[in-house]
C-alpha cells in the first residue's frame, strides 16, 4: 500500500495545481452570476411577428400550389383534363365531339357533352374562355322587311343621297357592298337608272332587286344625251363601253340602215356590247 502513496516532487507540484484549479472555479461558480438576464416579452409585437411569418409561409404555399388560368375548353388535352380531374370517359366524350368539328359555347353545353358532375363543374368553369363573339355577339342588323309588291315611287328614297348605314338595312348588303355602292355612284358623279346598280361589282341580281324595292334614282344625274344618227366617231367613244372599233362599226351599221330607226338595231352592230346595251342606250337618242 506504501507504494501507492509514494509520489516525487513533480507529481505532488501537479496534484497541488489540479486542488489550485478546483479551488478557483468553485470561487468563481460562488461569486459571479452566471444566470441569463430576464428578457420581457412583448405580446403585441410577438402577435404581429407571428403573423407576418404566417402570411409569408402562405405566399410560399401558393407559390408551390399549381394555379389554373382562363383557358378554352374546346381546346383541352388528355393531360389538360386530367389534371382537371375529368375521368377518361369525360375527355373521350369532348374529344369526339370537337372531332365532328363541334364547338362547346357555354359551360352547360360544356356538361351536356362531357357529362361531368355539378361540383367539378361549378370548380372549374369559372376559368371557362370563350371567344369574345361568343361572349359578345355582335347586335344583329335590323333589315327591312319585303313584300312581294315593291313600293311605290314616292315610297322610294333617292338613291343618289342614300347613306352607306341604310344600305346596310338591306338583307344581303354588308359594309363592304355598302361602301362600293357609295364609291361607285361618287365616280361617275351620281346615278342616271337604277340599271347602273349591275355595274357595281359583287351585287347579285337579287340584291339588286332588293335594293330597288326600297330606293330609285329620283335626282339622275343630268347629261347631254348623244344623237345616235347624227353622232360622230368621236362623240361616240365618250359613251362607256364604246371604242373605236365599235364606234366605226356603229356609224358603218347606220350608214347601211340610212339611220337607226331604235335603239335596239344596235346589237345588230358588229362587237358591240349587248350585255351592256341598256346602260349605253341611257346616253342615247335618236331625236
Amino acid at each position: 500500500m506504501k507504494s501507492h502513496f509514494l509520489s516525487s516532487k513533480k507529481q505532488r507540484n501537479g496534484i497541488f495545481l489540479l486542488l489550485l484549479t478546483v479551488i478557483i472555479l468553485q470561487c468563481l461558480y460562488y461569486f459571479i452570476d452566471f444566470s441569463s438576464p430576464q428578457i420581457e416579452i412583448n405580446d403585441a409585437q410577438l402577435q404581429v411577428f407571428r403573423k407576418e411569418v404566417d402570411s409569408l409561409k402562405l405566399v410560399e404555399k401558393e407559390k408551390n400550389t399549381p394555379k389554373l388560368y382562363p383557358f378554352n375548353p374546346n381546346y383541352i388535352s388528355d393531360y389538360k383534363g386530367y389534371s382537371l380531374g375529368m375521368s377518361n370517359e369525360e375527355i373521350e366524350r369532348l374529344l369526339n365531339y370537337r372531332a365532328n368539328n363541334l364547338w362547346v359555347n357555354s359551360a352547360h353545353e360544356f356538361q351536356e357533352v362531357t357529362k361531368i358532375s355539378d361540383s367539378l363543374l361549378r370548380e372549374i368553369s369559372p376559368y371557362f374562355k370563350f371567344p369574345d363573339w361568343v361572349t359578345n355577339p355582335p347586335p344583329k342588323k335590323e333589315f327591312y322587311s319585303f313584300s312581294n309588291s315593291s313600293k311605290t315611287y314616292v315610297q322610294k328614297q333617292d338613291l343618289n343621297t342614300v347613306t352607306s348605314i341604310q344600305l346596310q338595312k338591306i338583307n344581303g348588303i354588308g359594309e363592304t357592298l355598302a361602301e362600293r355602292i357609295i364609291k361607285y355612284r361618287t365616280k361617275i358623279g351620281g346615278f342616271i337608272s337604277d340599271i347602273q346598280l349591275h355595274e357595281v361589282y359583287g351585287l347579285s341580281p337579287e340584291v339588286i332587286e332588293k335594293i330597288t324595292n326600297e330606293f330609285t334614282v329620283k335626282s339622275p344625274k343630268q347629261i347631254e344625251k348623244i344623237n345616235l344618227n347624227t353622232a360622230t366617231r368621236d362623240q361616240l367613244v365618250t359613251i362607256q363601253y364604246i371604242d373605236y372599233e365599235v364606234a366605226h362599226n356603229i356609224i358603218e351599221q347606220r350608214t347601211l340602215r340610212e339611220g337607226f330607226k331604235s335603239l335596239e338595231e344596235l346589237t345588230k352592230v358588229k362587237d358591240f356590247p349587248i350585255n351592256k346595251l341598256e346602260i349605253i342606250k341611257l346616253y342615247l337618242t335618236l331625236d
